[in-house]
């Protein structure tokens, strides 16, 4: 939605006037017809915007009250990349009935709302379906508005909330310039290759809140700098993030990869384990990027003792969690400190293999995913559900990877039948997709064709990002 400024609330945002009763003052006599008028208004208009959000298409435009709005609240939601509508023509579809509803009275406003119309994210057939439309031929200003939208060709307009697809990112272990993007739950598989340097000495990946995509790549002819990347939805190509680089005495350990990138609340922080042998007591170090200064800012270190069971360092919440098999503790961001939580092995003897954050809970599997642990950040317990439902005579084969997509826990496993003997190759492996039905608290298989590849990613949990799959340019 847009952003507002000052006291006033935005017309569309479902927000009144918040101030205090100290600071509210009378509305004259005259004035309070038209203020009762212009709250009726934004009433409508709000109610245009669930009509759009929330509906199927066939009922966008069937409500009555989306029908009603004047030609200024209609251009205003249709402006919005916010519209959960998955084409650009459920959007035209939705102008025609509007005009349709008075066509006498509003035919004349058609040019104008046109404009709003993202023709870009049009085929050059549904282009020419609206160029021939019966309303666009009446006023051959319709015809001069869409041509010269078409001509301008504006890329800048982004594609509409509805039209992303929710994309687990993961690695080709073989080829490390391929980034595989799937959707197991729609069936959507797109392999894009990129510049072997774009994606050379990567230590981790992070997806932000607002769907931005960082890497963390290793240079090492910079002195072991770790420089960051984003990437560019639109071109499909990772750029320098025109962040400042880390650096540090060492910032990377080959042998344990134990850097790590993390984002929470819209802030990256940077996190280093020392390695088991840097000193006797090893400890998490971690910084913040501030972009007003472009600087990576030092926060508050936590001393590790001797452990080395890492398991992985997860936003959860408006906290961070450092996770291992015998420890678990918690980073207030607002307090700058750490402090210790409830561990894991007070309710399993199993060790932590793979573990990933949902809402305000942290879910755990053990290496033959045998069972799943639970630990919830508001009541620091744990408890233990269900684990995999072994079909039938499979081991799990090296990493298992969580991930959570449409708001749901999933789990890739890559396994082996027990029967196999003798080399493996990579036909031999096959990999199971299962989601978690908490009610039932039961792993059901999703049935999923995945290509044959060696998966991989960064420690135990895959990111997702929303995506719009026509900027893939992937085979």
């Amino acid at each position: 939605m847009a952003a507002t400024t000052g006291g006033a609330s935005h017309p569309l945002d479902g927000r009144g006037d918040q101030r205090s009763p100290h600071h509210q003052h009378h509305t004259p006599a005259g004035a309070a017809s038209s203020i009762e008028q212009r709250a009726v208004e934004n009433s409508s208009a709000r109610m245009g915007v669930c009509v759009l959000f929330y509906h199927t298409p066939p009922q966008v435009a069937s409500i009555e009250d989306f029908c009603s709005l004047c030609v200024n609240q209609l251009t205003e939601i249709i402006s919005h990349d916010e519209l959960n509508v998955k084409e650009e023509t459920t959007v035209w579809e939705a102008v025609v009935r509007w005009v349709q509803h008075s066509r006498e009275d509003r035919l004349q406003h058609l040019p104008s709302i046109l404009s709003h119309i993202r023709f870009n994210l049009l085929t050059s057939d549904d282009t020419t379906a609206i160029l021939e439309h019966t309303l666009v031929r009446e006023d051959p200003r319709c015809s001069e508005v869409i041509r010269d939208v078409v001509q301008k060709g504006n890329t800048d307009l982004r594609p509409r909330h509805g039209m992303f697809t929710e994309m687990m990112l993961m690695f080709d272990f073989m080829r490390c310039k391929e980034i595989f993007f799937m959707n197991p739950r729609e069936g959507k598989y797109i392999n894009c290759s990129y510049k072997p340097e774009d994606l050379s000495c990567i230590t981790d990946i992070v997806v932000t809140s607002d769907n931005n995509i960082y890497i963390l790549q290793l240079k090492m002819e910079a002195g072991n700098q770790l420089s960051l990347f984003k990437y560019n939805h639109a071109k499909n190509a990772w750029e320098q993030a025109g962040v400042s680089s880390v650096t540090g005495e060492p910032v990377y350990d080959q042998a344990f990869g134990a850097t790590s990138l993390i984002a929470l609340g819209g802030i990256l922080y940077f996190i280093r384990v020392d390695p088991v042998d840097y000193e006797e007591h090893r400890r998490l170090q971690m910084r913040k990027y501030d972009p007003h200064s472009n600087q990576w800012q030092e926060c508050s270190q936590l001393g590790l003792g001797e452990t080395i069971d890492d398991i992985g360092t997860f936003s959860c919440g408006p906290n961070l969690y450092y996770l291992s098999h015998t420890t678990l503790h918690c980073y207030d961001p607002s307090m700058d400190m750490w402090y210790k939580r409830t561990p894991p092995m007070t309710i399993t003897y199993l060790e932590i293999h793979a573990a990933v954050a949902i809402g305000t809970e942290i879910f755990c599997t053990d290496f033959e995913f045998t069972q799943t642990m639970v630990y919830d950040t508001e009541s620091d317990c744990w408890q233990i559900r269900q684990g995999w439902p072994n079909p039938g005579n499979f081991s799990v084969e090296g990493c298992q990877n969580l991930f959570v997509l449409e708001n749901q826990l999933h789990i890739l496993l890559t396994c082996l039948r027990d029967s196999h003997t003798g080399n493996i190759y990579q036909e031999d492996y096959i990999y199971l997709v299962y989601v978690y039905d908490r009610s039932a608290d039961a792993w059901r298989e999703l049935k999923a064709n995945l290509p044959y590849k060696k998966y991989h990613t960064y420690y135990s949990c895959s990111p997702v990002a929303r995506i719009y799959l026509p900027y893939l340019k992937g085979t």
